[in-house]
């Protein structure tokens, strides 16, 4: 099997088709994480965080975005795909993420206190699972994590107003 090249500059794209989705959830009040799948050189699913609308603690990007992947390709095996999230995955879609077999996870925004991709644990490459997936973290950081700062802001600022406290 020859090397695969990696086109960093692919990574930047793909990462602002995430962003783009990440936007829809932030739109949407959800936690703004998007998520595609790419294979071949082309996005085969595209998806952004739900949970709220859903009523789903499950809908989050990534889940969402493995099953838009596994029936593009008609397999629940996507040994071919990359994943690219705007932050870093949690150990649920972590989990998935292994038992779907994706050759690669290219995140964002690390979660030192809940990612399963090296931020609090690495499930993605734990000796013990039946597949391991390659890893390229950082990718147009400053944005992912951009995004994810102003919600949360926005979140904390709105209950601060809700509950009478001062704003500053």
């Amino acid at each position: 099997m020859s090397d695969v090249i990696i086109d960093l500059h692919s990574d930047d794209y793909f990462m602002g088709e995430a962003l783009r989705q990440a936007a829809k959830a932030y739109e949407k009040g959800e936690v703004p994480v998007g998520a595609v799948v790419v294979r071949e050189g082309r996005i085969i699913a595209r998806a952004f965080n739900q949970v709220e609308t859903l009523k789903d603690a499950t809908a989050h990007a990534e889940m969402l975005a493995l099953t838009q992947a596994e029936n593009a390709v008609g397999d629940w095996r996507l040994t071919d795909c990359t994943l690219y999230v705007t932050k870093e995955p949690c150990p649920m879609c972590a989990g998935a993420i292994v038992h779907t077999r994706l050759a690669r996870v290219v995140f964002g925004a690390g979660d030192p206190k809940g990612g399963a991709a090296g931020g609090a644990l690495n499930l993605l490459q734990f000796p013990t699972l039946n597949h391991r997936c390659e890893i390229t973290s950082g990718v147009r950081l400053e944005e992912c994590r951009g995004l994810l700062r102003q919600f949360f802001a926005e979140q904390r600022t709105a209950k601060e107003k809700k509950n009478g406290a001062p704003s500053e």
